[in-house]
């Protein structure tokens, strides 16, 4: 059993919250409910199943546009019933949740209910993303829905003070009030306890996360909380404890899909792209129609050399979701590669087209407004237009080391450089922009491996990154020689050094761990922290390295993670 005592003497008991009432009854008679759906008789029949459960107010509308401007107009419901597709409208229910989400008009006590006809398992994963409250296939029994309801409106009123916590971001807070209800196993508790582990892992309480999900464990064995367990290791940079958890959970749970990928990330990030590579497929072949999956494992692919396996599961995510969630952008520019690498015109205007129905609706994105020009490049490269294309690519060049830089835009431009070079295009200095690149964006065993393989058309290019890499370590290396052998000051200088001129976060990360290792060792401390801290924030990812792992795209829920509507 793992060691609660901390949270035992954390404070609890002053609210009374862990041991509040049994709430059982959802007062049907003074809740509200809109219903969304464009089809008249099942969205009558809806409204008469609502009313008959005794709801106060009852309102409907047939489109996504009414429901927002309902919303808009302060209208607030304690219900929100809304169909799936929309056929005569550009936007889904997810992309209204979404929307209402991002203007915080969505309060987190809003009960949200999909109900729809939409049982393919790509739409159905979109949903669980989304963080519903409930996901009902037509055609529904009225108890069934009266069920569903019942049990949300109890849950959100019995905790609502840890929604109204987190809707004013106080995430200790509320995780606090989490923890508490799990200690006195109030209602709910088991709930309340997977929302407290999730906060913890935000505010990165990363033990005491592990804690609360081997304590869920051994008192349930659910296996979200065995992942929990690894990803609390994983986070806290336990690798090797996160490996052996996860491989003793997929011993015992082996379809127990969301267990490979964060193995699969486990294995990424100790540098092990071959075995993460395996695991990726596993999990794509276990779940074939999903978007992610079929994704990641194309991506793995791609970078690994295998163009033809890629394009086959790049073009299968299009087909089965690019207008969904979860789609992401970057998934059409290595299809574009990939027909480059073919050099067939059409399936890369087919690229093009899809992706600027997508940068329509992202058209304040850095990120799609960048990948849509890589597309516009590779059409350049494959119909020769040299003078337009060596402009293009200078131009992105020059911004290698600035902040907005990321890992994805790195990788794109070694592969344009690359096929540049194949196709006999003449591209200025395309050597130092490879130096650069690889001595910024080397920071470990894999990534190294991803921007090699990003240039894999041009064995000289791959051994320029390569080259880096080693190079990068060898600093590394060595500034850690001197901080062992007595001279940490030493060391975090010329790593700080090194992190200026190049930008590479290892450096960065390495000069802040021994500045807090080394304090009081260190005289000029406070001026060496300065440093330290003002590269830290512009180079550093926020998340863990995650917004340089190609596998993991920006803004998308991390495996196992529990969506929490903030």
């Amino acid at each position: 059993m793992a060691d609660l005592s901390g949270f035992r003497n954390s404070g609890f008991g002053n609210s009374g919250f862990g041991q509040a009432e049994e709430v059982d009854v959802a007062d049907f008679a003074n809740a509200s409910a809109l219903i969304v759906d464009p089809a008249p008789l099942h969205r009558s029949i809806l409204v008469n199943q609502v009313r008959e459960f005794g709801f106060r107010t009852v309102s409907q509308c047939a489109r996504l546009s009414d429901a927002l401007e309902k919303f808009s107009a302060n209208e607030t419901f304690d219900v929100l019933l809304c169909e799936y597709t929309f056929l005569n409208e550009s936007t889904s229910a997810i992309d209204l949740i979404e929307d209402l989400r991002s203007k915080q008009l969505l309060p987190l006590s809003t009960v949200v209910i999909l109900i729809t006809g939409e049982a393919r398992y790509a739409k159905v994963s979109e949903a669980a993303e989304s963080g519903l409250d409930a996901y009902i296939l037509k055609p529904h029994r009225a108890n069934q829905l009266r069920d569903r309801l019942k049990l949300s409106l109890i849950r959100k009123k019995s905790l609502h003070h840890v929604f109204e916590a987190i809707l004013a971001k106080e995430f200790v807070k509320a995780a606090d009030f989490c923890l508490e209800r799990y200690m006195f196993r109030g209602p709910f508790w088991l709930y309340a306890a997977r929302i407290g582990a999730e906060l913890l892992m935000r505010v990165k309480r990363f033990n005491e996360a592990q804690d609360l999900y081997e304590a869920i464990a051994d008192a349930q064995a659910m296996p979200w909380a065995k992942l929990g367990v690894a990803r609390a290791q994983l986070e806290d940079g336990n690798y090797s404890e996160a490996t052996t958890t996860l491989s003793a959970l997929i011993e015992d749970e082996p379809n127990f899909v969301d267990a490979y990928d964060v193995l699969a990330r486990a294995q990424f990030d100790t540098g092990d792209v071959q075995k993460a590579r395996s695991t990726y497929a596993m999990a794509a072949k276990m779940t074939p129609d999903s978007i992610i999956r079929n994704q990641n494992f194309g991506m793995m692919q791609f970078y690994a050399g295998d163009i033809a396996e890629a394009a086959l599961l790049l073009d299968k995510s299009v087909r089965l979701g690019r207008d969904s969630k979860l789609f992401d952008c970057q998934t059409l520019v290595a299809l574009g590669f990939t027909a480059l690498h073919a050099g067939d015109r059409k399936s890369l205007q087919r690229c093009m087209t899809d992706f600027e129905l997508l940068l329509a609706k992202k058209l304040d994105s850095p990120r799609h407004i960048r990948n849509a020009q890589v597309l516009r490049l590779q059409m350049m490269l494959l119909d020769g237009q040299a003078s337009d294309l060596a402009k293009a690519v200078a131009t992105i060049a020059q911004v290698i080391l600035q902040p907005e830089f990321e890992f994805e835009a790195a990788a794109n431009l070694v592969s344009l450089l690359t096929y540049a070079a194949k196709f006999q295009l003449k591209i200025e200095r395309p050597h130092e922009a490879l130096v650069a690149i690889s001595m910024r964006f080397c920071t470990n065993r894999s990534l190294t491996d991803i921007l090699a393989g990003a240039a894999f058309e041009s064995p000289s290019y791959a051994e320029i990154i390569k080259e880096g890499g080693q190079k990068v370590q060898m600093i590394a290396q060595n500034c850690l020689s001197i901080s062992m052998r007595g001279d940490p000051a030493s060391a975090i200088r010329q790593l700080l050094s090194e992190g200026e001129k190049t930008k590479n976060s290892k450096f960065i990360d390495s000069a802040g761990q021994l500045l807090a290792r080394y304090q009081a060792k260190i005289k000029d401390y406070n001026a060496l922290h300065v440093r330290a801290t003002a590269l830290h924030d512009k180079f550093c990812p926020a998340a863990l390295n995650r917004s340089n792992n190609p596998m993991a795209a920006p803004g998308a829920r991390g495996a196992g993670e529990l969506i929490l509507r903030a």
